[in-house]
């Protein structure tokens, strides 16, 4: 964990150019400190949290074989979706958009930071 945590810090502090290629490289080395509970890889399961594969318009809550808290349960019920503002928003303050998931908000992260890890879990 805290080489995860170390690595968010080197890249929270190295910047980005802004261009997409790179801001999905800079994406996919920050997701590296998500990596202690969250897997890639499709059907992944038996992780603290769920499988982060085909993100893009998927429903809140609907990673297969994932054990999802109430809360997340109650925004698939109604349809929620993931997008680029609901997952900055989400990786800023978990708790500002779904009160009593259970995820705890990723540390260093600045608003590029998590623009550039959305992007990148969204273009998988």
């Amino acid at each position: 964990m805290r080489l995860g945590l170390a690595v968010l810090t080197a890249l929270a502090l190295a910047g980005g150019t802004g261009a997409s290629a790179d801001e999905l490289k800079r994406g996919e080395l920050l997701f590296q400190g998500c990596r202690s509970c969250h897997a890639l890889e499709p059907g992944r399961v038996a992780m603290a949290g769920p499988t982060l594969d085909g993100l893009a318009g998927r429903l809140f809550g609907a990673a297969a074989g994932f054990d999802y808290s109430p809360a997340f349960n109650a925004m698939r019920e109604k349809g929620l979706r993931w997008d680029a503002e609901r997952l900055k928003a989400y990786l800023r303050d978990p708790d500002s958009v779904v009160p009593g998931g259970w995820m705890s908000p990723p540390v260093g992260l600045g608003e590029a930071d998590r623009a550039a890890l959305a992007e990148f879990l969204l273009e998988r």
